[in-house]
């Protein structure tokens, strides 16, 4: 037998053993995971997210926005999973189907400045998930953003209501930052989130990186989901 045929064999025993000791589930679709030493979602459900579709983007300092994929069925799923119950280990995939679908807004960039999380939000969730995402995407991170204050979950608001929670409510950290602020004059900064919809939390990192006289602000998440109307609540 030779050495690849005897790897596989290895990971096939290894995943027929984990299947029968612990019976793990797709972190998405709840099906027992047939190969779970590739991850805590199944191939099926990545297969199932769809490509991002066509969400317009107001012009300014916002130059270009890209997404992994659309926020629903399999992808939502993924998202709540990672976010919500904890399962770091989907930044790695998640990063990957970001660095994919968005090649053109990672190229040339300076630098990647995560969506900052309120100390009190990063200490119950234990992490921020834009930090972790930001870290699989091969550019420098500068986490230079910090929240003012703390605001309500977007989710289940409005549009204006979104555009209001989060207004002024980034700043730019001082120390121990001064440094990472003199080298993003002229720099072209990709802003990274989790899940895009109205645009209004990233709008409002942008005007905060604004006065550092960045020359360019990109946008890149690993979902994106239209806003179809103002009246609309939801995620």
């Amino acid at each position: 037998m030779g050495k690849a045929q005897a790897v596989r064999l290895g990971v096939s025993v290894a995943n027929a053993a984990l299947r029968v000791a612990f019976a793990p589930l797709c972190a998405a679709c709840q099906v027992r995971l047939a190969t779970p030493l590739e991850g805590c979602v199944c191939r099926q459900c990545w297969s199932a997210v769809e490509p991002p579709g066509a969400v317009e983007w107001p012009s300014g300092i916002i130059t270009v926005a890209a997404a992994g994929g659309d926020y629903a069925g399999a992808l939502r799923q993924i998202v709540h999973a990672f976010k919500y119950d904890g399962r770091r280990s989907l930044a790695a995939p998640l990063g990957e189907l970001m660095r994919e679908r968005g090649r053109h807004v990672l190229s040339g960039a300076t630098c990647v400045v995560p969506v900052p999380l309120h100390p009190w939000r990063s200490l119950r969730r234990g992490f921020n998930q834009a930090e972790d995402l930001a870290r699989t995407l091969g550019l420098p991170m500068t986490p230079i953003l910090r929240r003012r204050r703390h605001t309500t979950a977007q989710a289940g608001l409005t549009a204006t209501e979104r555009r209001r929670n989060v207004q002024e409510a980034f700043g730019v950290r001082r120390f121990p930052f001064r440094r990472h602020r003199d080298l993003l004059g002229q720099a072209v900064v990709v802003l990274v989130d989790d899940v895009r919809t109205t645009g209004a939390t990233l709008h409002a990192c942008a005007a905060a990186l604004e006065p550092l006289g960045v020359r360019e602000v990109r946008i890149l998440t690993a979902a994106v989901r239209a806003y179809r109307s103002p009246h609309r609540r939801g995620a």
